[in-house]
């Protein structure tokens, strides 16, 4: 089975991250895409990240209708800080019969160079980028690396730090995420701080 990896803090998810998930699951040749819920990025302060479980649970409200799109806590039972090629390693150990590719927009790619043992990740996985509007500069030898699928879809511009600042300001966000993750922070009363 090919496995197309979308790695986030989800924090929250939104419907961007859905329109991405669903346009690679049927345009990308994945038959599954696992939306990976990351406990820690190096790159991201912990502080600003609801509880692990919570944003899992997020994850889960949102992809219950789309039978091709799985929530995935792999990286709750890993060394912390999480890198994605230990990740990889991991998944590939522990599911020998799958195929594991990675999801990521297009300003990831231009700082995959920078990433924890990036040539492993391009000899042994295929990696499927999605367009993003960036201000950093274009790396052209990564775009045309073999193992590297730029995929047409839509550009989507919805942050989760948008939405979570928005929500402190008292803001209508509703329409960028799914009504049951919009119903699960409401009641929770996330982000209000």
């Amino acid at each position: 089975m090919k496995i197309g990896l979308y790695f986030g803090t989800y924090n929250p998810i939104h419907i961007g991250h859905l329109i991405i998930a669903n346009h690679m699951a049927e345009f990308a040749g994945l038959d599954q895409i696992w939306m990976v819920v990351t406990p820690h990025n190096p790159l991201k302060k912990k502080a600003t990240l609801l509880d692990d479980h919570h944003r899992l649970q997020m994850v889960y409200l949102a992809t219950e209708d789309f039978p091709k799109i799985k929530p995935s806590d792999i990286e709750f039972k890993l060394l912390q800080p999480n890198y994605t090629v230990n990740t990889l390693s991991h998944l590939q150990d522990k599911y020998p019969n799958h195929e594991f590719s990675l999801i990521m927009g297009e300003d990831n790619l231009k700082t995959l160079h920078k990433w924890k043992n990036y040539q492993v990740i391009l000899e042994n996985h295929n990696i499927f980028v999605y367009p993003r509007i960036s201000s950093e500069p274009e790396n052209t030898e990564l775009k045309s690396h073999p193992k590297v699928h730029i995929i047409d879809a839509p550009v989507v511009e919805i942050s989760s730090t948008f939405i979570r600042e928005n929500i402190k300001k008292g803001k209508n966000i509703q329409p960028l995420l799914p009504s049951k993750v919009w119903e699960y922070i409401d009641h929770n009363n996330f982000y209000k701080k």
